[in-house]
């Protein structure tokens, strides 16, 4: 996909280019950024040379990833954050982010994933965007809300980080969350739980047992797919 440039009241969200190296490299020294999401520590110069000439390049390219730089229009051009939608099967994609220290907790960043999310609807298109960030990232999830995301729950041993595997909050944003049509119809479920069936506890007198494999098993005889998780953590 070529990439291209989305406007807000206060930013220009643009595509990453070697200018913003530097700025990437200052950026990710912070404490927080390195805590909350998966960044390499220490951060070096190189790695932020990476980040912008190859894996935000490639991911335009291959359609898997959109990566923007989030630009402060009204501060000179300045880079404040980055903002990216990576594709995570049939039209769904998760979104990951970090704000740069100097420009938090003015709301850029809400409005900057308002905005992604409208082009993902509208132009890719997806019907579904999930966010997920590490249990405690209380500043990223609040940035979620503000959007209009859903929290759905918590993922077990859901990111990877630092070699250690956390447990994860999930919540999602679907075009109807934005007043924007979906792709694909959407039937909710009658409840806002899921309709499952709770296992029989074992008989008195009976240790619980587990089903060997073949019982695990679909009714076609394949085994059900494993569940792969995602490295992404946010900060806002």
């Amino acid at each position: 996909m070529e990439p291209i440039t989305l406007t807000t009241a206060r930013l220009t969200l643009r595509t990453l280019t070697e200018a913003d190296v530097d700025p990437v490299y200052q950026a990710c020294q912070d404490p927080e950024i390195r805590r909350w999401t998966t960044v390499p520590s220490p951060y070096r110069r190189a790695d932020a040379e990476h980040f912008v000439t190859r894996i935000c390049e490639d991911g335009w390219r291959e359609g898997t990833e959109f990566t923007f730089g989030a630009v402060d229009t009204a501060g000179y051009g300045a880079l404040v954050a980055v903002i990216g939608l990576s594709m995570r099967g049939t039209r769904t994609g998760e979104v990951g982010f970090w704000t740069a220290r100097q420009y938090r907790g003015r709301g850029l960043m809400t409005e900057a994933v308002r905005a992604v999310a409208g082009w993902a609807f509208t132009e890719i298109p997806v019907d579904r965007v999930i966010w997920r960030a590490e249990v405690g990232n209380t500043a990223s999830r609040a940035t979620a809300l503000r959007v209009g995301f859903v929290l759905e729950g918590v993922e077990r041993a859901g990111l990877l980080n630092n070699g250690v595997r956390r447990d994860c909050w999930v919540a999602a944003l679907l075009p109807t969350d934005l007043g924007l049509p979906s792709t694909d119809p959407y039937l909710p479920a009658p409840t806002t739980t899921a309709n499952r069936t709770p296992a029989p506890p074992a008989e008195r007198g009976e240790p619980a047992r587990q089903r060997p494999h073949a019982a695990r098993e679909r009714p076609d005889g394949s085994a059900p797919p494993h569940i792969r998780p995602h490295h992404d953590h946010q900060n806002p």
